[in-house]
């Protein structure tokens, strides 16, 4: 597919979890060379999906039962190869390549070193220790490639007493505020689950600095390190409620699905088992085509209800009334009805009614792809689209070191020997190293 805006960049992936891998989704989908640096000398569990003993197609049952994406492997079939088979991995994993070497070594951190010389970016999301232990800081890379261009993402930043923290997402945002403001009024902070927003805006403003980066090289002929510390960036995203407390020394209540002025403002049951249509009142004017929508006389005949501070104070009496009156309608018909009304509302979606979902279907927002391991399946689609810039999903996720021949041998331009020489030492090759996933050898 050529003329994608980012063609001829090419970025080393050394990243984890999400947040990161997110970052080099995004730059792999509009073009850029992406090589996924990957260590087969030990097991990566958050970010390959692997473990030392991979649950039994039952465990994973229970799990997925239990909403734990991270038992997503296709039929419930982890083995023999679940480092190559695991949801998590394979959404952000298309368009990418991979290569093995373990950059906490010697011979593996030299050659990434060598693999630096050919790149334009690096971009890494670890604790900022790490990347030091292994002696690949921005200040090495850059006397290797002083036109590199390195994006770091620690949780807190590359200084600070908080520096060497460790956390996923779901612990900077509760850090920072987020997941206080987003739990529900009057129950425990644990009901708000996980939903890490920090990780996905994360991969967003990694993709933006990185692309703001490279025309700074292209203009001055220089690279530099980014820092995008996930609290910090995450942060101004709730820029409005620290603002209040600021101005008028106001903790934000709890919000959970409540607006700060509209009411009705919730999730609310549908006819159908496990349906809910989410609406959002907006005006006087709106309340009143709810009402006469539903034929809810009731809920007209209150007063109190007619304004929308009145409503505003009795929220939970006025979500209960409303819920009878949604609970006798489908799901579609009240998503299309009140939407014809001039109502904000939606249909709550699961994963099955996304991918019925006419709307994605028309516009052709799925795509097939997949690997030899996992099969073929329809993947999320591109969240951009160019009118003069036609793009498409490339290729699948990358089995672990799969693209080790091209890498080494053609970017790199290894020999043959040096080649062979990092095979026997287990710092190339497919799948883990023996002894390191002891049940693929089963």
């Amino acid at each position: 597919m050529g003329n994608l805006p980012l063609e001829g960049v090419r970025v080393a992936d050394i990243t984890v979890v999400w947040a990161g891998p997110h970052v080099t989704q995004l730059l792999a989908e509009w073009g850029a060379e992406v090589i996924r640096v990957e260590p087969r000398t030990r097991i990566q569990p958050a970010t390959r999906g692997a473990e030392r003993r991979p649950p039994t197609p039952e465990e994973l049952q229970a799990m997925a039962a239990q909403g734990v994406t991270l038992a997503g492997f296709p039929d419930f079939v982890g083995r023999p190869d679940p480092w190559n088979r695991g949801a998590s991995f394979n959404s952000h994993g298309r368009n990418k390549l991979s290569m093995t070497a373990d950059i906490t070594t010697p011979e593996g951190r030299e050659a990434f070193l060598d693999l630096i010389e050919h790149c334009d970016v690096v971009v890494e999301n670890n604790v900022p220790e790490t990347i030091e232990k292994a002696g690949i800081t921005y200040d090495v890379l850059s006397k290797r490639n002083p036109k590199l261009i390195m994006l770091r993402m620690p949780g807190f930043g590359l200084n600070g007493e908080y520096k060497n923290y460790r956390g996923f997402g779901l612990h900077m945002e509760a850090v920072i505020g987020h997941t206080h403001v987003r739990s529900y009024p009057d129950d425990i902070i644990e009901a708000a689950g996980d939903v890490v927003t920090s990780d996905a805006i994360a991969g967003i403003q990694g993709a933006f600095a990185v692309s703001m980066a490279l025309r700074h090289v292209r203009k001055t002929g220089r690279g530099q390190l980014l820092e995008q510390p996930l609290a910090e960036a995450f942060l101004p995203i709730i820029g409005e409620f620290l603002l209040d407390y600021t101005a008028n020394g106001r903790n934000t209540d709890p919000q959970g699905n409540r607006h700060r002025t509209h009411a009705p403002h919730n999730y609310y049951p549908c006819r159908g088992e496990g349906d809910y249509i989410a609406i959002d009142c907006d005006s006087d004017e709106a309340w009143m085509a709810i009402c006469e929508f539903l034929g809810a006389d009731d809920l007209l005949a209150n007063e109190e209800w007619m304004t929308a501070a009145g409503r505003y104070r009795d929220q939970v009496a006025l979500d209960e009334a409303l819920g009878d009156h949604t609970s006798r309608f489908d799901q579609r018909a009240l998503f299309f009805g009140l939407q014809a009304a001039g109502v904000i509302a939606g249909p709550v979606q699961n994963e099955a009614a996304a991918y019925a979902c006419p709307q994605l279907a028309e516009r052709g927002f799925f795509e097939e792809t997949g690997n030899t391991s996992t099969g073929t399946h329809l993947y999320p689609g591109l969240n951009l689209r160019m009118a003069n810039t036609p793009n498409h999903i490339r290729t699948g996720p990358p089995l672990l070191g799969e693209h080790n021949e091209y890498v080494y041998r053609e970017v790199m331009g290894y020999t043959e020997e040096q080649y062979r020489a990092l095979e026997e030492i287990e710092q190339i090759g497919f799948g883990y190293a023996p002894g390191v996933a002891p049940f693929a050898e089963e």
